[in-house]
């Protein structure tokens, strides 16, 4: 018979040990996209009573997940009926097997208020690096006036009449390349390594022109060399990056100034920062919106350079490493001014030398044409002569150096 002083004994040891294990777990991002605020205007189908299918790609796996549900450009309390996330397969289809129902505090449905967002359960799916997960939000019957979506996500979203949120296919579907009501996806961690770097930028690091459904952005780029590698694949990659968005000041979505806190420092588990942001900003030199926009060279490339490095001091004092990214040529796009061109060599040479960065990522010289600096090689070129085709993603992806993060 055991003594009672043994048995004890062995409860005591099983109760520290437990605690210490979770305490040894963490949670990291895998996958984030910045939320944005659109309005539901007349004509538009109504988001109620509608399932919304994401269809994403993690970065870094994990034998755990739990997803971010959010209604922080909401106006109103954002009622979920409920929601999904499984292994995604072709047009919207759950690969057999692999749906599991979140919950929310033990609850399948929940009440996000307006400028908000909620963290499901934990759920014990084992995710692998680069997974492609579908996640389903079921909206009943309520008054939506304004979406919390991610607008260009250049990856396809799957409408459906009603709750098809356990629906292994979708019928009559519509779809939009936006990326709504949901904005992160974490995965556990035990490596005390385990980290993510956030990518903050513009159309350029979020994807612009690049092939929809194929993970082709840079950030996609980086983020699959790191799991390629032993050393780094503990790293994951989470892309902050909004078509249009500006540093100084909000136009497609908020600027880069106000969303930083919720885009960068709110982001589980980040360790690194890439900074790719201004070429939209200094693009109204030429298409100035008003007065505010009515600026010098100069005096541009002085108020991007006090932006950025407000955003590199706000991140060093959460102990995030910082790394500056030159910005790309842009000559020959729409808005493109000899003005602005100055404005971006000052910046850029300003990224190169100031000190302020924990390292720099010098996008500029291996996208740039070496006859003419101030334009892209023929091959990096979309066709538009501001943002990347997929070869110049995978340039710009291919030349970060991966010791940075190690």
């Amino acid at each position: 018979m055991q003594k009672p002083f043994l048995t004890v004994f062995a409860l005591l040891l099983a109760s520290l040990s437990a605690p210490a294990q979770q305490a040894s777990m963490h949670w990291v991002g895998s996958w984030a996209s910045s939320p944005m605020g659109q309005k539901v205007n007349p004509g538009q189908p109504s988001p109620a009573n509608s399932t919304y299918r994401n269809v994403l790609r993690t970065s870094a796996g994990g034998p755990s997940l739990r997803v971010q549900v959010t209604n922080e450009f909401g106006t109103r309390a954002l009622v979920v009926g409920a929601a999904h996330v499984g292994l995604s397969g072709e047009n919207g289809a759950i690969q057999p097997g692999s749906d599991h129902g979140l919950t929310f505090s033990g609850n399948p449905t929940v009440t996000i208020p307006p400028g908000a967002f909620v963290v499901s359960d934990s759920v014990a799916f084992p995710v692998a690096p680069l997974a492609s997960l579908a996640v389903s939000v079921y909206l009943p019957d309520q008054r939506i006036s304004e979406t919390t979506c991610h607008e260009d996500g250049h990856a396809t979203t799957f409408i459906a009449v009603g709750d098809a949120t356990a629906s292994a296919t979708l019928g009559d579907a519509r779809t939009i390349t936006s990326w709504c009501f949901v904005k992160g996806v974490e995965v556990s961690a035990t490596d005390p390594h385990a980290a993510a770097i956030v990518t903050l930028g513009d159309s350029i690091t979020d994807g612009a022109l690049s092939a929809r459904d194929a993970n082709r952005r840079w950030p996609d780029v980086l983020a699959g060399r790191l799991q390629a590698d032993a050393k780094t694949a503990n790293l994951s990659v989470l892309n902050e990056g909004i078509s249009g968005n500006r540093l100084l000041r909000d136009d497609a979505g908020q600027a880069a100034l106000a969303r930083f806190d919720r885009d960068v420092l709110a982001q589980d588990g980040v360790r690194y920062l890439i900074i790719l942001e201004g070429i939209n900003d200094i693009g109204a030199i030429a298409r100035p919106r008003d007065a505010e926009d009515k600026l010098t060279g100069p005096e541009l490339s002085s108020a991007l350079t006090f932006a950025l490095t407000q955003l590199a001091t706000r991140a060093h004092s959460h102990g995030i490493k910082v790394f500056g990214a030159t910005l790309t040529p842009y000559m020959g796009a729409g808005y493109a001014s000899p003005e602005g061109e100055l404005a971006r060599e000052a910046v850029n040479t300003w990224i190169r030398t100031s000190g302020i960065f924990d390292g720099v990522i010098d996008f500029d010289k291996v996208t740039r044409d070496p006859a003419n600096s101030n334009v892209f090689l023929p091959s990096v070129d979309s066709g538009d002569h501001l943002h990347p085709g997929d070869a110049g993603y995978e340039i710009m992806g291919s030349s970060i150096d991966p010791s940075l993060f190690r």
